[in-house]
Formats: C-alpha cells, structure tokens, sequence
C-alpha cells in the first residue's frame, strides 16, 4: 500500500480531489467562526469550559468547538446523523422503507437520501429553536446574560441561521463523496475532532516546561498513546472470515461457480453509534444537574460524574447493549443466508437455510461481545488516564475511535483510485499499441 501512496502525486485526478478535500474542509473550518449575530461569544466561552464533562461538551466536540463559539455552523452535522439513523432504524418497522432498500436498489438508496435531507431540515429547525432557547437561559453567575437581546426575533433569526449552517455543513459532505476521497460526513467530523489536537500537544510542552509535570511521566503517555492508537488500528481491522463455497451451476453452455470465498464479519461492526448513544445518555442527569438546584438531585448526579464506579460500570453496560442492539438493526444474517441459498452458495459442514442463519447469529454474537468489550476498554481509556496521570487526555474514547477510523478508510480509498490510475493507464497503453499494429498482407 505505501508503494501505491507514492504515486499520488503523478495522477492529477487523485491529487486534485485531494485538494478539492481541503479546499471543502478549509471553508468548513472559516464557517466554524462566523458567530451568530447577537451573542456574548467571550462570556459564552467561559461558560461552556465550565461544562467540559456534560453534554455540552460531548456535542461541542462533535461541533469542531463551534457550539462554543455558537457559530452558524454550531449544530454541525449531528442533525444529519440522527436522520440517517432514525431512517436507518424506520426501515426495520416500516415497511415501504424497508423495499425500498430491498428492492429499491440505485433508486431506493437515493429515496433514501431525500427522506434523511427532509428530516435533517426538518430536525435542524427544531434544535435550533431549542439551542436557541437554551442559550437565553444560560447565565453565569456575576456576568451579564449571554445573549444581548433575547426575545422572539433572536429565537427565529438563531433557528433560521443554525438550520442554515447545518444544511449547508450536509452540503459540503455530499460535495466530499461525490468529487472527493471517502465518506465526506466522516471526513468533516474527523476535521472537528482534530482541530484541537495541535492545542493540546501545546499545553503538554508548556506543562513540561513549567515543572508540573516531568518529561518522563509525558514519555510514557506518549508511548501509551501509540500504543493504544496501534491496538485500535488492529481491533478495527480484525475480521471473522466465515468461509463460504458455491456449488457449479451450468447456465446455458457455461459452467458457473465453484469457487471459493468468506464472508467477513468485523470485529466491531456497529463502529462508534453505540458510544455515543451511551455517553449521551450517561451525561443527560449529569448536565440536568449542573442547571438544577435540587440537592437531590445533585447528589443522584454525582455518583454519574466520570471516573466514580458506577459511571463505569453502567457506561460499558450502555455500550454492550447499544452494540447488539445496532448491529441487530444493521445485520440480519437471515438475509444473508437467503440470498446465500439464492446464489448457490453455502458454509462448508451447515445446511443451507436457517441452518446458516444460526451459524452466522452464533458467530456475530460472540464476535459482537469482544468487540463491545474493546470498544468500552478504550473509552473508559481518558478517565484512567486523566486520573493517574493528572492530564487531559485529548485522544480516547468516541473521539480516537472516528479519527482511527476515518483515517483508515480514507487511506483505503486513496489507494483504490491509485490502482484505478494504473489500469487506466495500462488499458490506454494497451488501446494505443494496438493501433500501431499494422494489418498482414497476404500475397497470391
């Protein structure tokens, strides 16, 4: 693969998507600190590095820092992300949605696509409102209001303004996969996320050089942050290949199948939905109490807060049932069994059939469970860091788990257009020596 990245530079199609990437990404980022008009962004800043382990800060991060900032980029493109998810769970219950990805082929996954935009739109209004009203209410103590002049006007124009940034952040994704590299949603979420990262490798030099904390306590962070992110990129990888063989067919005068191939199954096949399902509803009591002055309610959140034991235990249980859970709604091995049997295809020593189905249930179960199981290892990785280590561990959890894997899958595609470059050119060499060759003559 690192032969095929070299050629990178001599195919002009390749680098310039690479450049229409950051191009996108580079406008992206100039949005992320447009402000809304009528808002306090200094008192909001303060208010917000307040409430680094709540919600807010769960979704500032997903944001790229713009909810912070409450730019018109502030919702970023979770709006996007729950319509896809919300449409993607519809087609299990509703059955037009579900033909539709059956049946629909080219044209039902485009139908698909407009159902998500329309609710996007529709979800970005609301949360605007929402996010709009909310800000109203916030207030520090001994500072002045964050909004300059609430009311029904500044609701509206925020609502329109969010909703606005968010379709067009969607926009600029879609821009990405159409004439890009890679999935361009992923690839806006990774820019968000690493956007804090050369900050945070300040912070650890200027804590090193100030004496609080000593160069080898940082060394062996350094070397645990390499070798984490290396045991993400192997879990992330992993496959269960379930073999899988096709008996001979004869169609017509041909003789089709015979072969041999697998059926992979990943390791970790819900990716990060089921930690951020988990952590938001983990931070929901404790943002609830951070804005109510039950003291009952504070103590109940308090043995939420991140780092005690029971935060723990019931964030990898959240995270354990979120992976079955979306890998259910993702996967459905009778399909797969079915249009096995349909092609001709079986799993050595298991009857075709349900049969199969079972087989590939059992399997999916257990891989799902390690899979679940190093997914929560490595969120829980920045409370044990943060603890032992006294520093804030930037990579970890949902946020290493998208930069991972975004990463590679953009290598992937990268290196697929470089092989797509070479045969190109290969078939062009071949199309213009044919034409050089010269008919025989024949003589009499």
């Amino acid at each position: 693969m690192q032969g095929g990245l070299k050629k990178t530079g001599r195919s002009n199609d390749l680098r310039n998507r690479l450049l229409y990437v950051l191009a996108i990404l580079a406008v992206y980022r100039v949005g992320v600190h447009i402000p809304t008009p009528g808002v306090d962004t200094a008192v909001l800043a303060e208010f917000f590095s307040r409430y680094q382990g709540t919600l807010l800060g769960l979704f500032d991060l997903f944001s790229g820092r713009a909810l912070s900032q409450f730019s018109i980029f502030a919702m970023g493109i979770m709006p996007y992300i729950s319509a896809s998810i919300i449409i993607e769970l519809l087609t299990v219950v509703w059955p037009h949605l579900s033909r539709l990805k059956k049946e629909g082929g080219q044209q039902g996954r485009r139908k698909l696509t407009q159902y998500s935009r329309y609710l996007t739109v529709a979800l970005s209004l609301f949360q605007g409102f929402m996010l709009a009203v909310g800000i109203e209410r916030m207030q520090m103590a001994g500072a002045d209001s964050i909004v300059l002049h609430p009311g029904m006007n500044f609701r509206l124009m925020s609502m329109i303004t969010l909703a606005a940034g968010t379709c067009f952040i969607m926009w600029l994704g879609e821009q990405i996969t159409e004439r890009g590299i890679g999935n361009g949603i992923s690839l806006i979420i990774f820019a968000g996320i690493v956007e804090g990262l050369p900050s945070a490798i300040v912070e650890v030099f200027q804590a090193v050089l100030h004496g609080d904390q000593s160069v080898l306590r940082m060394t062996f962070l350094g070397a645990t942050m390499l070798v984490v992110v290396a045991g993400v990129v192997f879990c992330e990888r992993a496959q269960r290949r379930i073999p899988v063989s096709y008996s001979q067919r004869v169609v017509g005068r041909r003789v089709v199948g015979g072969r041999s191939t697998h059926l992979p199954l990943k390791l970790n096949p819900a990716g990060v939905i089921p930690p951020i399902f988990a952590s938001s509803l983990i931070m929901f009591p404790a943002t609830i109490g951070q804005f109510v002055d039950n003291p009952t309610i504070k103590g109940m959140t308090e043995w939420l807060n991140r780092g005690n034991w029971l935060y723990n235990i019931v964030y990898v249980a959240l995270i354990v049932f979120f992976c079955y859970f979306y890998t259910g709604v993702q996967f459905n091995p009778n399909d797969v069994a079915e249009n096995m049997q349909k092609n001709g295809g079986f799993v050595p020593g298991i009857r075709p059939g349900p049969r199969t189905a079972d087989y590939i249930d059992r399997v999916l179960t257990r891989i799902t469970l390690w899979g679940a199981l190093y997914v929560s290892l490595i969120c829980l990785l920045p409370s044990f860091v943060s603890r032992y280590f006294n520093v804030n561990f930037y990579f970890g959890g949902t946020a290493l788990l998208i930069v991972v894997g975004v990463a590679l899958d953009t290598v992937a595609q990268i290196y697929t257009h470089v092989l797509n470059n070479q045969y190109d050119g290969l078939i062009k060499k071949g199309l213009s020596g044919m034409g050089k060759i010269q008919p025989r003559r024949r003589g009499f």
